[in-house]
């Protein structure tokens, strides 16, 4: 077919990783990462690495996990502008430099915004990474001796700001939703009650869904944590598999001691012919969808965002396909929930043969931060390279379940097509919402659960209902009640609230 010259592409791709205690080992920085990703990218695409370089006119950095809070701290140093340190160790000179904001939807999300401006004729050359050294960050920082990031780069920067508002606040945080395996545990066991299934019952079901992801990542080489797994492995709690938060022990955890870096390389059709970039490099984004979910607890549902669904069906029906015609799947797995929430929105069994990831998953393919779907997208590019005329769909989840982005990917040509997110956000918009009581007192009903383990000690935390059919947010440290918590079928169950100064407690 005759493309438009400005069609956006997708013309290289690149992984960098290293370990700890890989014999090569070199303590790089989270820059060096990317910059080794984005030179490999550089390389994928087949054209002259130098050329392709001097062509950039736009690189995007993906914010690093040390950098994406208001007090978080960047331990061994950090540079000033991460985009452009990346681009100067490639040789680049870029126009225009971004670093985008908190949330794993931001990879795809990226390609998707940069990919439209391409086709606007407002880029030709456009260069996406990010890159994480938790693992080497959390080494060194309490030794004498310890590499220093710190670097200092001229030139504009378009930083997006962490992005962060909606997702948590003051009455969230007093009780306690300040971690990611504490959030995500209150979801996993809201959609546990609509299963019908008991806590144990449940968790295999969960080590069914990620086994085979072990087997995927043992095979990656860029994986933090190749091992294969069973089920009874990831399930079982022993002294090495702690429990994390209900129901979550350790190895059903994202896994952020990585060391990883990831690329995409996206051109226009006129400038991938000019730079001699062949065209059996060429990869389409066929559908794209970016949207957000109603705030956390006025969601009439806690255990499905149904925005993740409709952003997957928006996509699909965008490159005209249907979920039977997608070949492979990337489905973002910081913790079962967002993809069971696929699963169950688009009808694919968690044990599809065509398998849900081909990463390895967050837990054992690793993925600290925000940047785990750029490896997604690099290895859904390489097998839609492999397997010519056939359909990768990536699904990049961000917050609590609060953002998705959808890409189809396909090398069957495909003219760009502008996206239908703003109507389909107003459809997520225009749901009903639950009533929130932030002072609760009096009877109500456990909605969802967890328990998070200080020092040892264990505080409960409950989504509950009063009797008005409001939601409320509670602690609790009543043993009885943490009984239920931990060993009990506590969905449901009658408790009393009463509000303090200090926030709301439970007794049964």
């Amino acid at each position: 077919m005759s493309l438009d010259p400005s069609t956006p592409v997708v013309v290289g791709v690149g992984q960098s990783a290293e370990r700890i205690d890989d014999p090569g080992y070199r303590a790089m920085s989270p820059v060096e990462l990317a910059a080794a990703a984005a030179r490999a990218a550089l390389v994928d695409c087949g054209g002259d690495v130098g050329s392709v370089a001097a062509a950039v006119d736009t690189v995007a950095g993906v914010r690093q996990f040390e950098i994406s809070g208001p007090i978080a701290t960047a331990v061994l140093g950090r540079s000033n502008n991460y985009p452009r340190s990346v681009a100067k160790r490639l040789g680049a000179e870029p126009g225009r430099a971004i670093l985008e904001i908190v949330g794993g939807q931001g990879p795809q999300h990226l390609i998707s915004e940069l990919a439209a401006e391409i086709a606007a004729g407002r880029s030709g050359v456009t260069l996406i990474f990010g890159s994480d050294a938790t693992s080497t960050l959390r080494h060194f920082a309490k030794a004498d001796t310890k590499p220093d990031f710190t670097e200092t780069v001229d030139g504009d920067l378009e930083d997006r700001g962490h992005g962060i508002e909606k997702l948590i606040s003051r009455y969230t945080v007093v009780h306690g939703l300040t971690s990611a395996p504490i959030q995500y545990a209150l979801l996993e066991n809201a959609r546990r009650a609509g299963t019908g299934l008991g806590p144990a019952e449940y968790r295999r079901r969960m080590g069914e869904l990620f086994a085979p992801f072990t087997k995927v990542a043992a095979n990656n080489p860029f994986a933090a944590a190749p091992v294969e797994r069973t089920v009874d492995e990831l399930i079982t709690v022993t002294e090495s598999n702690r429990m994390i938060a209900e129901p979550y022990p350790r190895l059903m955890v994202a896994r952020d001691q990585v060391n990883q870096g990831a690329a995409a390389l996206l051109m226009s059709v006129e400038a991938a012919r000019r730079l001699g970039v062949p065209e059996r490099n060429w990869v389409y984004l066929h559908g794209h969808t970016d949207l957000e979910e109603q705030a956390l607890l006025e969601r009439p549902d806690l255990g499905h965002a149904p925005s993740a669904v409709l952003a997957a069906r928006g996509a699909l029906g965008m490159a005209g396909i249907g979920v039977d015609d997608v070949a492979t799947f990337d489905l973002y797995s910081c913790f079962p929930v967002p993809v069971f929430n696929i699963c169950d929105g688009l009808g694919i069994a968690p044990d599809d043969p065509r398998g849900l990831t081909l990463t390895g998953g967050l837990p054992f393919f690793g993925g600290a931060g925000n940047n785990y779907s750029m490896h997604a997208v690099a290895e859904t590019v390489a097998q839609m390279r492999s397997m010519p005329g056939q359909f990768g769909l990536v699904g990049a989840n961000g917050g609590l379940l609060s953002k998705y982005s959808v890409g189809v990917y396909s090398t069957t040509p495909a003219e760009w097509k502008p996206d239908r997110s703003a109507s389909l956000q107003a459809q997520i918009d225009g749901r009903p919402t639950r009533p929130v009581t932030e002072n609760a007192d009096g009877a109500g009903t456990v909605e969802t659960y967890t328990v998070r383990r200080d020092d040892g000690r264990p505080t409960g935390i409950i989504i509950g209902r009063l009797d008005d059919g409001s939601r409320f947010l509670s602690t609790t440290e009543d043993d009885e009640l943490i009984a239920l918590l931990t060993d009990g079928e506590p969905l449901g169950h009658p408790v009393r609230v009463r509000s303090f100064d200090y926030g709301n407690r439970c007794t049964l």
